[in-house]
């Protein structure tokens, strides 16, 4: 076997960012969505409610994103325990995702301009959203009733862009592409604030309670969050929003992830390999077995092996074809590893 040892020019590393839908579908638009009734049942369904991209009950069922609602006084939900004032999943979910967010538990969550007590979390599962969310790519359509809103994030009119604990931080508005409608209307923020944030680094996506809450006329969604203290809503304000996006059949939504490949140059001088260690190549006692080939030797490179210092073989890349080799014969076969 014969070995050379790369040299520093011969090692190259270049990085290229990729985009895809996050959806397991390989879908741009996801626009069918489902649920789990044991999830509901179970302690977990008292928090979020994890989405679908087909019936639950199958195998081939993917979690997409889960829902999960948040109060600051702990309303909306039961308490854990009824002597223990505005303790219960609401005000866990609202803490959860402000210490996510803000870094602390003091600061209250603001969107836009204006300070919110709930909101609604729609966190893209792990799996999905590899690296990060693509700005520019959510594109959500709300219908509740009558009413739609069509929501993504302002990362195509935002010059400068803001940051906090969960990194990168964009304003939800009524648009699509990342861009507000520049007509009239409710574009960018209403009386009660934006519509959410988008927090791209972490794939989560905070809708603000108070503008679903208002009126079409206002610029919402009328979407009738229970706000009552210590009580279990029917339906619970996650499957509020969770009818909302269904009725809609539009969840449109890119992850970005940057791919580093490192590049190995092999270069075979004309005087290099041009033998085979073959046992067919040599006889038993170590001569060729064709004799023409004692001053012409030929040889095809089939495959090449990468070892450490130890030479232990750490990887293999295949030629498509095998590579005829002999002494007035130069050759460079380029290796890519992704990783």
């Amino acid at each position: 076997m014969s070995f050379k040892r790369f040299d520093t020019e011969d090692l190259v590393v270049s990085s290229e960012p990729v985009s895809a839908p996050v959806w397991s579908t390989s879908a741009p638009v996801l626009t069918t969505f489902f649920t789990s009734s044991t999830q509901e049942n179970s302690t977990s369904g008292k928090f979020y409610l994890d989405v679908f991209q087909t019936g639950s009950e199958l195998d081939i069922a993917a979690t997409q994103f889960s829902i999960a609602f948040g109060h600051k006084l702990g309303s909306g939900s039961l308490w854990y325990n009824g002597a223990v004032d505005g303790k219960s999943p609401s005000s866990t979910i609202y803490g959860q995702y402000r210490t996510l967010v803000l870094g602390d538990e003091e600061s209250d969550l603001t969107f836009g301009s204006k300070t919110s007590d709930y909101f609604y979390a729609i966190s893209i599962d792990r799996d999905r959203f590899k690296e990060s969310l693509l700005p520019g790519s959510f594109n959500l359509k709300l219908v509740n009733s009558t009413t739609t809103l069509h929501l993504t994030d302002n990362s195509s009119d935002t010059t400068t862009v803001s940051f906090n604990d969960a990194g990168r931080v964009y304003q939800v508005v009524s648009g699509s592409n990342g861009a507000a409608y520049t007509g009239t209307g409710f574009a960018g923020q209403t009386v009660s604030g934006s519509y959410g944030l988008f927090l791209p680094d972490v794939g989560v996506i905070l809708l603000n309670g108070k503008a679903l809450d208002l009126s079409a006329a206002n610029g919402g969604l009328n979407i009738s969050t229970a706000l009552s203290s210590n009580t279990n809503p029917a339906p619970s304000n996650f499957r509020k929003l969770y009818n909302a996006i269904n009725n809609g059949d539009y969840f449109q939504l890119n992850y970005k992830e940057t791919i580093s490949s490192q590049f190995a140059f092999v270069r075979v001088r004309n005087a290099e390999f041009n033998y085979s260690t073959n046992p067919s190549y040599i006889t038993g006692s170590g001569d060729l077995r064709i004799a023409d080939m004692i001053n012409a030797p030929q040889a095809y490179v089939t495959t090449v092996g990468m070892y450490n210092d130890n030479n232990e073989l750490l990887a293999v890349a295949k030629l498509s074809r095998p590579l005829l080799k002999d002494f007035t014969k130069e050759a460079l076969i380029r290796i890519k590893l992704d990783f």
